[in-house]
């Protein structure tokens, strides 16, 4: 029987990949990465005894700093939009399944995921809750030893096993916030770690319209209350070096062109320019065609066959060959 393990979190999706896989004939450990409080700890080794698997935790809070939070806050200073799950991944989530998998001598690590891995390779999810653009940036052998076992099915789907197999957690609400900021409060968060950027200018075109209340209050493609004649109008750039926010109006957020860097590879590294689709934010409904290349300096160049809202510096880039994620980077400005 092969041993697998699972990322369990004692929530519905990570309780349903258990019976999943138990099903399908592994032999499941499921491990607890505990950054949060003694009462979740404590429900999901209650959930993982239910479901009859072994139960480990590992405290990551020290790793999560380093790795997540910290770099989270820069990059908010730094006037960007960081994706708190995308650096997790690769650098403490899926790092400690595979540490922990070599030490009991399991051949494959699984997560909850909405998304496909076969043959070594990473394919998007059900289209409903497809989650592949949050994996952009896992190792190639991280890749190679996982297993998604929900990767065919829609979230609604997974509610109805939960159900069918009388989990205790059929119900449970979904985590929607940043695990280490669970009243979503990102702005208060950050005020007790650090002096938060003062107000600045708000321009239009060039010409200052108003004041800002602190660059790390807004995300580009925001928008601001009211109207400037007539029409509304939203951030389009952040610019820390000088504490100036620029705005647009609405057609005036569309881009053609994207530049990524420290791009994550899960294939081999195109030598010519490709055909591809690219994702700019984790969202269903943009993920136009495009070409991208390989500059000179690492960078991927990306140019859209059709206008992208608001790509924002921070967030990844992810490209697509049809179904199949070929990598991601970090969109810079």
């Amino acid at each position: 029987m092969e041993k697998v393990v699972l990322g369990f979190s004692g929530g519905v999706d990570s309780s349903v990949s258990a019976v999943l896989l138990k099903n399908a004939g592994y032999e499941v450990t499921g491990l607890y990465l505990d950054n949060t409080d003694d009462a979740a700890l404590a429900c999901a080794e209650e959930t993982a005894a239910s479901i009859g698997i072994p139960f480990e935790a590992i405290n990551i809070k020290a790793e999560l700093e380093e790795k997540v939070c910290i770099p989270f806050q820069q990059a908010y200073l730094e006037g960007q939009t960081p994706n708190p799950c995308i650096l997790c991944n690769p650098s403490v989530k899926f790092k400690h399944l595979l540490a922990y998998a070599d030490k009991i001598g399991a051949d494959a690590i699984a997560t909850g995921h909405y998304a496909r891995s076969e043959n070594g390779m990473l394919f998007k999810g059900h289209p409903e809750n497809d989650q592949s653009y949050m994996l952009c940036r896992i190792t190639r052998e991280q890749l190679g030893r996982l297993v998604l076992p929900l990767g065919q099915y829609a979230k609604r789907e997974v509610r109805t096993m939960a159900e069918e197999f009388n989990l205790s957690v059929a119900h449970k609400p979904d985590s929607m916030e940043i695990c280490y900021i669970p009243d979503k409060d990102y702005i208060g968060w950050l005020g007790k770690r650090t002096a938060l950027p003062s107000p600045g200018a708000l321009l239009l075109h060039g010409q200052e319209i108003g004041i800002h209340k602190g660059i790390h209050c807004y995300t580009v493609g925001q928008r601001l209350p009211g109207l400037i004649d007539g029409r509304k109008v939203y951030i389009s750039k952040i610019n820390s070096s000088d504490n100036t926010i620029e705005l647009a109006f609405w057609d005036e957020l569309f881009h053609t062109e994207i530049r990524a860097r420290d791009f994550n590879w899960l294939c081999d590294i195109p030598s010519d320019e490709i055909d591809a689709t690219v994702r700019v934010r984790h969202t269903k409904w943009e993920n136009p065609p495009c070409k991208a290349r390989v500059c000179d300096d690492s960078s991927v160049l990306i140019r859209c066959e059709e206008p992208v809202r608001a790509p924002a510096a921070g967030q990844s880039a992810v490209l697509y060959a049809g179904d199949r994620v070929l990598g991601g980077g970090f969109i810079c400005n």
